[in-house]
């Protein structure tokens, strides 16, 4: 696992946080995944996962969050209670996108997987900037939007499949959000796989787990 600081820049409070990677290096990679940690953990943490379900070949970008959040208040609050500090880590994974693109990964080839908080800026991110995506991955998380009003989305993901996994009673995330998100990035085009898991808790389980471990293997081919 190695890291590197991202580049300043004005108005971004996630700006000098160390940028950490594992798995192939990018050069080398056949594909990429960025990841983005939930509140109150690190980037060093989400890296574990990949470990679960790594098929080789595979660069892994995960950022780290200043103060561990990505932004400060649930992303039930009204959006302007969240910034600027949503506005910046939009704007990081924005340049590990831009970052990728420069390394020879095409977009087709790139995922984005977020667990909890990390998983409504992902998600969030890809609503915001449709393309075709390798997947965009949301794991116990939903949307933002406005926070405090319905977001108008527009473009196309082009048949980018959307994985939203998340717990029935999750206490963090509303079932209604996560259904939400789900036909909001239906419009968008996007090859959607919905999966409710009754009664689990706020984690990440085997199920996931398999569907990232096909989809990623499914890249490299």
């Amino acid at each position: 696992m190695t890291s590197h600081q991202n580049q300043p820049a004005a108005n971004h409070p996630h700006q000098g946080q160390p940028l950490y990677t594992a798995g192939a290096p990018i050069a080398q990679a056949g594909a990429a995944m960025i990841l983005c940690h939930g509140r109150g953990a690190s980037a060093q943490d989400i890296l574990t996962l990949a470990a679960e379900f790594d098929p080789g070949g595979v660069a892994y970008l995960a950022p780290q969050a200043a103060g561990a959040q990505w932004y400060p208040q649930r992303f039930l609050a009204p959006v302007a209670l969240n910034e600027p500090w949503l506005s910046s880590a939009l704007r990081w994974v924005d340049e590990l996108v831009m970052e990728v693109g420069a390394a020879g990964i095409p977009i087709e080839r790139t995922v984005l997987l977020g667990f909890s908080q990390g998983a409504c800026l992902a998600l969030e991110y890809a609503a915001r900037h449709p393309q075709r995506y390798g997947g965009v991955i949301g794991l116990s998380g939903a949307l933002i939007e406005a926070g405090d009003q319905p977001r108008a989305y527009a473009g196309s993901l082009a048949g980018a499949p959307v994985f939203l996994g998340c717990s029935d009673v999750d206490f963090h995330v509303p079932l209604a959000r996560v259904q939400r998100s789900a036909a909001i990035f239906r419009e968008l085009g996007a090859d959607v796989a919905e999966r409710i898991y009754p009664g689990m808790g706020h984690t990440v389980n085997a199920d996931e787990v398999a569907f990232i471990s096909t989809l990623l293997a499914g890249l490299r081919l």
